[in-house]
């Protein structure tokens, strides 16, 4: 290779360097003012977190990424002072040594103490999981192929079901003026209470599904005949979205979770109207919990230019 093609291949190097730089800065950007409910393209990291739990997941997970990364880092430089010191040529006669006990002390000690370091966090994050708080709501997600149904159960058996919307329906509301995220939206949305503790029971109907929402760290099998279930305490207002993460057949892919956090009087409200039924209560509770938060937006926007 020439001198003149070296310089050009460093130039396209140093370029597209630069350009993957500028596309990870655009991705922090677009995920500061995407929220915390959904990707973003060239997104890094976890979703940022909206609960308690998720937050303390997203705190360990970065814990750990500085531990393994410290690891990697001695390991490698054991690695090059092994072959920079005893090489052929700076160690022609190699010793014999076969045993340390210090050395051997070490090797077993060390790694002990680096696991208990993992494990006490690690089992506490576990513990608070499943250390389930007294419920504000509980909500029952029942898993179809290839959607979710939800019951409501201390609100008189409210239920519906909730579907992906097609690229069709997406550009239809987009004309109305709504912005959703594709395979992400769903018809029904979940409506729960901000500040509320929402206690989520899980099971299926056909075979197993997986209900996840990453902000909310609640991630839990769908299993036919069997509940689990999870919670979440969502401290801000907006819409969150996950998607069933176990394979389920054909149309996996395609069956998303919504979840709309609002204030507990617009909660209160979107109880009324579905319980109220009609023919276009879908519509009519859209159009509320739309509104609620067409006016929080407005508010924000507001303070932020206070």
């Amino acid at each position: 290779m020439t001198a003149l093609n070296v310089a050009a291949a460093i130039r396209w190097r140093v370029l597209g360097a630069a350009l993957g730089a500028a596309a990870t800065l655009a991705g922090w950007t677009g995920l500061a003012l995407a929220g915390q409910g959904m990707p973003v393209d060239y997104q890094l990291n976890l979703p940022l977190p909206a609960t308690e739990i998720s937050e303390q997941i997203y705190n360990f997970h970065n814990w750990l990424l500085w531990l393994i990364t410290a690891i990697s880092l001695f390991v490698l430089a054991l690695l090059i002072y092994v072959m920079w010191r005893f090489n052929s040529r700076r160690n022609p006669t190699p010793s014999h040594t076969h045993h340390n006990t210090l050395i051997e002390v070490l090797w077993t000690v060390v790694p002990i103490i680096i696991l208990v370091m993992v494990a006490i966090p690690s089992f506490r994050i576990l513990y608070n999981q499943y250390d389930f708080p007294k419920p504000d709501l509980t909500i029952k997600a029942i898993g179809n192929q290839w959607y979710w149904s939800y019951e409501y159960p201390d609100q008189e058996g409210l239920a519906f079901d909730s579907f992906m919307l097609s690229d069709a329906d997406i550009e239809k509301r987009k004309a109305g003026g709504e912005l959703l995220p594709r395979l992400l939206a769903v018809d029904n949305e979940v409506v729960v209470p901000v500040d509320a503790v929402v206690h989520v029971l899980v099971t299926a109907r056909d075979v197993i599904h997986n209900w996840t929402i990453q902000p909310f760290g609640s991630k839990v099998d769908a299993v036919p005949g069997r509940v689990t279930s999870t919670w979440f305490k969502v401290r801000e207002k907006g819409v969150y979205y996950g998607q069933c993460s176990e394979l389920c057949g054909k149309d996996h892919a395609f069956m998303p979770i919504a979840v709309r956090v609002v204030d507990k009087a617009v909660f209160d409200q979107w109880v009324a109207l579905r319980k109220a039924g009609g023919a276009d209560v879908d519509e009519k509770a859209r159009a509320l919990v739309r509104s609620a938060s067409a006016s929080d937006a407005s508010s924000a926007t507001v303070a932020s230019a206070d």
